[in-house]
């Protein structure tokens, strides 16, 4: 019996004995005086068993049968262990054919001692910042390095971009680490496929923002700092870059690494994918679709803003590392290992002391350019983070150090690229 059961077993049995009204006794155990009539006729007839709850004991019609419990647990330890409530809820119902609500399932799963995978706690105060109205208005990107294919296999790293005004998941990719290429990769994704955004929030990761205080004698004149190799692809696109002070600021990426390390790696587990290769074809494939489909809001208007590719832009070089070089006496360029030969131009026309401009794609290839023509290209080379450093000769003002970038890598043979012939323009 329960408490307030037991409070009425004391109260009738005064009542019986003629110690108090039943009156009296109602009131005291909060019933009306109707109500309190049958309790006293039940309690006369069947003594204290009559004040207990008729449905005490008995099984609910509702509950689940025992097999079906068992298989619920056995499946939660075995093939989806790694799921949390929800997923795992999700794919009894898709998969397995079970169907049950999600607090089933966390009852079933905290009984048998299954823990939940993240712990619930309060958080810090943040004031949440309003979703942009249209879809490409701006766009949230970051990496974020991981044991994605569990304890026993090296971290990794997920680049990962979704729209603010929709939470859609535009692009995701594993790369072995962050650097500027898996951003400017995750930058041409995008742009070819949806078109230019207005603006791209972002950290302070020194792929994305200079973070060291040189500065040469051009950008003292100019006032500015040279940008990153991300920077320059960002302003010669018109994309206005926007950095977070913390990482609150940027919550909703944040929050989407959240989930993909949630669900991302159990979806993996499942389906055997410890290799970024398979990883990446996943994603493409099945994930991504599966993630907006879930998880996408519609935007406060429905008119996108992405901004159309123009014909005459060249995509690929602008979106590509870049650097400044002299071509030396023998007509050849020299970036680190990697010297490039230039053909003769025009005319019999040589480079020779000529400043020049150099991409390295995102296929690896070179293109050599001279006031924004081409002169000559090459064949792929290893892709390199470049890197801000001074040239051999030092400058006559300290306070203005001739910093550029500067490709370095180890070329699996010294010596000359086979250049460009003549023509390949």
């Amino acid at each position: 019996m329960s408490q307030r059961e037991r409070q009425r077993y004391h109260l009738l049995g005064m009542v019986l004995e003629g110690r108090i009204t039943l009156k009296g006794a109602s009131e005291r155990m909060g019933v009306s005086y109707r109500h309190a009539k049958r309790l006293k006729r039940r309690f006369r007839l069947e003594g204290a068993k009559g004040l207990v709850h008729g449905n005490r004991g008995r099984r609910s019609p509702h509950a689940l049968d025992d097999r079906l419990r068992e298989c619920i647990i056995e499946l939660s330890k075995g093939r989806y262990a790694k799921f949390n409530d929800t997923h795992f809820t999700e794919k009894l119902e898709e998969v397995e054919g079970i169907v049950v609500s999600r607090e089933t399932v966390r009852t079933l799963r905290r009984a048998c001692g299954i823990r939940p995978k993240r712990k619930r706690r309060s958080k810090r105060h943040h004031k949440r910042r309003q979703r942009k109205a249209q879809e490409g208005m701006m766009v949230l990107w970051d990496g974020s390095p991981h044991r994605w294919f569990g304890k026993e296999r090296p971290s990794c790293c997920l680049m990962a971009a979704i729209d603010d005004a929709t939470g859609k998941l535009l692009e995701a990719f594993f790369i072995p680490y962050e650097c500027s290429f898996g951003y400017l990769k995750l930058l041409e994704k995008i742009v070819t496929r949806y078109g230019i955004p207005l603006s791209i929030y972002q950290d302070r990761h020194s792929a994305l923002r200079r973070n060291d205080t040189n500065w040469t004698l051009q950008e003292q004149l100019a006032g500015e700092q040279e940008p990153t190799q991300v920077g320059w692809a960002l302003k010669d696109l018109g994309i206005t870059p926007i950095f977070a002070l913390t990482p609150q600021a940027k919550g909703r990426v944040e929050r989407l690494f959240g989930v993909l390390q949630d669900r991302l790696i159990a979806e993996m587990d499942l389906c055997h994918i410890k290799e970024i290769e398979k990883a990446n074809i996943f994603l493409q494939e099945v994930f991504i679709k599966d993630y907006n489909r879930r998880f996408c809001v519609e935007p406060e208007e429905s008119e996108e803003a992405w901004q159309r590719v123009p014909e005459e832009l060249d995509i690929k070089r602008i979106i590509s590392f870049r650097y400044q070089a002299v071509v030396g006496n023998d007509n050849a360029l020299r970036l680190g290992d990697v010297i490039i030969d230039i053909p003769e131009g025009t005319g019999q026309r040589g480079y020779a002391k000529t400043r020049v401009k150099v991409y390295q794609l995102l296929d690896g290839s070179w293109h050599v350019y001279y006031k924004n023509k081409p002169i000559a290209k090459t064949k792929p080379t290893p892709l390199r983070e470049p890197i801000r450093a001074r040239p051999r000769r030092r400058s006559k003002y300290k306070a203005a150090t001739e910093e550029q970038w500067i490709y370095l890598a180890s070329a699996p043979q010294r010596g000359h690229i086979d250049f460009a012939l003549k023509g390949t323009y």
